[in-house]
């Protein structure tokens, strides 16, 4: 199978989830955080020290409350301990928040190859609950997460965030990426289900 060249425009970050809130050797405070669409780790700054691990802030254009603004874009090991250990937690939530785009997922998740299938990319599932998955969809399609997890008897969001962990965290360059699409690679369009080479 080959795959076409594409380069998609960057799609901003409107929301970021907190990994770390701390004061750097100048005295300056830092925030790291996740963005809840594309996944990216950066590093902010916030307005006042108001604010908490966890905490869902808004980054988009106009009105910011908690967050001046996004200093730079961080790799996985620029994160502090306390930013890792909160990142799986995080990025559940963020996965939580975008049930109908992850579910959209699991109904239309497509093949890569004739011997891979993209489902088997995510932790959990190996050959026998993806064709559990396949045959489940074909009867009809999951409606929600908990649908999923009754129909599958896994857990759609942990299985999706350590996925998205993997991505982000690899450092051996992971051959595919399914959500983290700022990463160079074989990247899923889940506009269309396709799979393409970003240069």
């Amino acid at each position: 199978m080959k795959f076409p060249k594409k380069n998609k425009p960057q799609k901003f970050e409107g929301y970021a989830w907190v990994l770390d809130f701390f004061y750097n050797l100048k005295g300056d405070p830092i925030v790291q955080g996740l963005g809840e669409e594309q996944f990216l780790l950066m590093e902010m700054t916030p307005k006042s020290d108001d604010i908490s691990l966890g905490e869902r802030v808004y980054i988009g254009k106009g009105k910011r409350d908690k967050i001046d603004h996004v200093n730079r874009m961080i790799k996985y090991e620029q994160l502090t301990g306390t930013a890792k250990t909160e990142l799986i937690y995080n990025i559940m939530n963020a996965v939580q928040q975008q049930e109908e785009r992850f579910i959209r997922f699991f109904n239309e998740a497509p093949p890569i190859t004739t011997r891979l299938h993209s489902l088997e990319l995510l932790p959990e599932i190996k050959h026998k609950l993806m064709w559990k998955i396949l045959e489940e969809r074909e009867k009809e399609k999951f409606k929600n997460f908990e649908d999923f997890k009754n129909r599958v008897g896994r857990d759609p969001i942990k299985i999706l965030a350590k996925r998205i962990e993997k991505e982000l965290s690899d450092e051996k360059k992971d051959k595919y990426y399914l959500f983290v699409k700022w990463k160079r690679g074989i990247v899923l369009d889940e506009d269309t289900m396709t799979f393409y080479v970003k240069e």
